[in-house]
């Protein structure tokens, strides 16, 4: 367990040491919520069960990985679970897994960006040089890359820190502001949807998945914990609440825009209304402070493994800056936010979140050695998991593929 030591500083988000409910609800409360109408479109009415089946798989997952940090003082990060339970093919696992989908929401965050920023400008374009035009959308992506790039040159990322706890409040007026469009900008809440839509639930399933994904820092919030023995009725506390959250912005949105819902909800407001206004900049505006803190641990994780003279200072901002020009380019390759996130919920956050804390604890724990409820519950959990990651995959594939 030497290299858990050694390399835990590499795997830890910049929380901030004060009240662990509300460090909670920031890491649940994801830009997933936007998304929420739109998979409860793909999916029909019906498919609010699987939100709350998913809600209650990520909550016991949850406690599963405080179980696992409870056997051996040595952990702080997620990393050190997978190492604890499968040595460092485990750790290695972990990882991948933890810096591609902190990879991904961060690219989504870019293509949020654009899309928001196009529909309040919808009739952008920017020229470059003679000839050379770059449509709107491409070019709010590139702008607002360039805003976010001197704050992945920061060394101190409290200030960032402080700002994304807004995202709980921000949420709450995203709501609000979509509601208020709805019940007084003269859209209503007529649409009746469907029932149910077998052949959108794959898409719903992955989306509502994307929601829950803030498994991986679960341990430094536990670490940061001052009363480690209420970290589940803190979990309880904030499930509860986003899931709320979640479905009443699912449902609203779903009655205000039926079937014609955008991957975005935002998307779907009309952009002259004050209320639409104020749910579309306040979405606008975390993103931008999230940025860092996602991209943060991928650049710590890439430092510890370059050995060489160079200055340390430098060499972060050397690997953040490629590291946003890469999000950059596969923002513009693949601009299309819903079945980009759609892809992350079923590959990653079903793996990261679900999957790998049944099967670290299984290992740890040991009672995969005797024959009880409580394996036949996880692996139960487990298989379901495999099943959704490998038919959620390859349909969030396929509709990348039908967007181009």
């Amino acid at each position: 367990m030497a290299t858990m030591n050694e390399e835990k500083s590499s795997f830890t988000l910049p929380l901030i040491e004060d009240d662990e409910n509300k460090q909670a609800l920031v890491l649940v409360l994801r830009v997933g919520i936007l998304s929420t109408p739109y998979a409860l479109a793909s999916g029909g009415w019906l498919s609010l069960i699987l939100l709350f089946a998913i809600a209650t798989a990520a909550f016991f997952s949850g406690l599963l990985i405080q179980r696992c940090m409870d056997s051996d003082s040595n952990i702080r990060t997620y990393p050190d679970i997978g190492e604890l339970a499968f040595g460092k093919k485990g750790r290695l696992t972990v990882s991948i897994f933890m810096y591609i989908e902190l990879y991904l929401v961060a690219t989504g965050f870019l293509i949020l960006e654009g899309d928001n920023l196009q529909n309040l400008f919808p009739n952008m374009e920017f020229e470059v040089g003679q000839g050379l035009t770059i449509a709107g959308k491409q070019g709010f992506i590139i702008i607002v890359s360039l805003i976010i790039l001197p704050t992945v040159w920061l060394d101190n990322l409290s200030l960032l820190s402080y700002v994304s706890t807004s995202g709980v409040l921000a949420s709450g007026i995203t709501l609000g502001s979509i509601i208020w469009t709805g019940a007084f900008e003269g859209i209503g809440f007529q649409q009746k949807g469907t029932l149910v839509n077998w052949n959108g639930m794959l898409t719903a399933i992955s989306l509502y998945a994307f929601c829950y994904c803030a498994h991986p820092v679960f341990p430094t919030l536990y670490t940061s914990m001052k009363k480690k023995h209420q970290f589940s009725n803190v979990l309880i506390v904030c499930f509860i609440f986003c899931t709320i959250t979640y479905a009443s912005m699912a449902i609203f949105g779903y009655l205000m825009f039926g079937p014609q819902i955008q991957s975005q909800v935002t998307l779907n407001l009309p952009a002259s209304k004050m209320s639409s206004k104020v749910a579309i900049y306040t979405t606008l505006v975390n993103p931008i402070a999230k940025y860092a803190l996602m991209v943060t641990p991928i650049v710590n994780a890439i430092k510890t493994r370059f050995s060489c003279r160079c200055n340390p200072r430098f060499l972060s901002i050397l690997i953040g800056t490629n590291l946003l020009i890469s999000t950059v380019l596969v923002a513009l390759a693949i601009p299309f936010f819903g079945s980009l996130m759609s892809l992350v919920g079923a590959l990653l956050s079903i793996t990261a979140s679900v999957i790998l804390p049944c099967l670290c604890y299984l290992k740890i724990s040991g009672i995969y050695r005797r024959f009880n409820g409580q394996l036949v519950c996880m692996c139960f959990i487990i298989i379901v998991g495999v099943c959704l990651v490998i038919f959620g995959t390859y349909r969030s594939v396929l509709d990348i593929i039908g967007n181009f």
